[in-house]
């Protein structure tokens, strides 16, 4: 409790802080707002359409955290290399990182594109969800490359200091993306009206838009990501050996968290198209009330990376401890505002009855796992991937979801046919386990490495 009056004392740190977690957080409170908006378009063409456009995402959140993966593996580096103030080290980065992203995206749309009906069978057997969820799909794949190179550059210049700019086009984005899903879904404007099909070309359009802008500056403003090719490839096998070291765990770690995750998808599809299509609304909703813990996390990493490459180590544990504090405060406010909300969040939505009903009780215990949504991304990957403890994170991560959650949702779905909520519940039991044995890491200190 002494922490707390000290914590805002130190106006560097709060002043820092502020200045990287405020704009990452407006950042994510546009998109789950406009996820919202996006799911409230889709939803007024039934159940189906929900469930569809939710489970054909599990596709994009597959890449999108592998790309996250490889981009926090390189913000790891980053970040120290720009405490110590080498640009060029920082650009060999971009190079391996773009590599690598590359080829992840290369194989997903493949899937996206060529293969659309096979991936969406593995969670429905639906056929209107499947047939929906592949028109989706087979569009939205083309935007695969914009999201890649956008997901990279942005995560360089965050770990320059450079915040402010990829969320202002972030938000113009997806702005452009709501505004064509008014436009191409119900056919306004004198446009044809394209369903489901027209929420993917929106969102492929507004995808490339923002890749576009987020490189013409880039490279206008000279910008640390400015990188020529040759400088991106300036890098031999010795340098490659400790990138990977440190980095492997954590694209290994981040791909086979989204894929048990993604299973989970699977499992809630077990218990019916409608509870899809609520959990989906429940989880928008959810995301919405957590945005300040992604600036957060963002901003601790961030801040202890720059610590720790500047060669104090203290000063990074302290950043660690304040930045868990923040969230402890602010889980309980925004838990007990959900949980007593959820009618009124709920209502602006046309689900079915049962629907509704499954969205209600799923909501009421996502509320109790807002604790896990302020803490655990700040211990895995604002403190243990920063301070270059990457393997660690990766087993703790991966662990929750292999070894706890998913075989007791199996459970929960299959043998004790529990509705969705007590299978949510069963799910929540990683949060849980990562949080318990993530906070004995951080109070050990292991985790502090001077990676440059």
């Amino acid at each position: 409790m002494i922490l707390i009056p000290v914590m805002f004392k130190d106006k560097d740190f709060i002043t820092s802080f502020i200045r990287i977690a405020l704009p990452i957080a407006l950042q994510s409170l546009f998109i789950a707002s406009l996820g919202i908006v996006d799911t409230l378009m889709v939803g007024r063409l039934g159940d189906a359409s929900i469930a569809a456009v939710g489970l054909a995402n599990q596709i994009f959140f597959l890449l999108n955290f592998t790309l996250f993966g490889i981009n926090s593996g390189a913000a790891i580096f980053t970040a120290q290399y720009w405490g110590a103030q080498d640009v060029r080290a920082i650009r060999k980065v971009m190079g391996v990182c773009l590599l690598l992203g590359l080829a992840a995206c290369a194989l997903f749309s493949v899937l996206a594109l060529g293969f659309s009906r096979q991936a969406l069978s593995f969670y429905s057997s639906d056929p209107l969800v499947i047939e929906l969820g592949g028109e989706y799909l087979r569009i939205v794949g083309f935007s695969y490359l914009a999201t890649t190179l956008t997901l990279c550059y942005t995560a360089i210049l965050r770990s320059t200091g450079v915040i402010r700019l990829p969320v202002v086009l972030g938000i113009a984005a997806l702005c452009v993306n709501t505004a064509l899903n008014y436009v191409l879904i119900y056919g306004n404007f004198g446009f044809p009206r394209l369903g489901v099909p027209g929420a993917a070309l929106a969102t492929s359009i507004a995808r490339i838009l923002e890749c576009l802008a987020l490189l013409g500056y880039a490279y206008l403003s000279r910008s640390p990501a400015a990188a020529r090719p040759r400088e991106m490839v300036a890098f031999d096998f010795q340098y490659l050996k400790v990138y990977f070291h440190i980095t492997f765990p954590v694209v290994i770690n981040e791909i086979m968290w989204s894929l048990g995750t993604s299973f989970y998808s699977a499992i809630y599809a077990h218990v019916g198209t409608e509870a899809v299509a609520a959990y989906n609304v429940a989880v928008t909703i959810l995301n919405l009330s957590t945005v300040l813990f992604v600036g957060i996390s963002t901003a601790c990493g961030i801040l202890v990376g720059h610590a720790i490459g500047a060669g104090q180590p203290e000063r990074a544990y302290q950043h660690a401890r304040r930045s868990l504090i923040l969230g402890a405060g602010l889980a309980v406010v925004v838990g007990l505002a959900l949980f007593v909300g959820r009618d009124l969040a709920l209502s602006v939505y046309s689900l079915s009855a049962g629907g509704m009903r499954a969205a209600h009780d799923i909501l009421g215990v996502l509320a109790f796992a807002v604790v896990f949504r302020a803490f655990n991304p700040t211990i895995i990957v604002g403190i243990l991937r920063s301070g270059g403890d990457t393997r660690f994170s990766a087993v703790l991560d991966v662990a929750a979801v292999w070894l706890v959650a998913l075989p007791l949702a199996y459970l929960g779905a299959f043998v004790f046919e529990l509705p969705i909520a007590g299978v949510v519940i069963c799910v929540m039991a990683e949060g849980l386990f990562k949080l318990v044995i993530g906070l004995f890491r951080v109070a050990s200190r292991k985790w502090i490495n001077t990676l440059v």
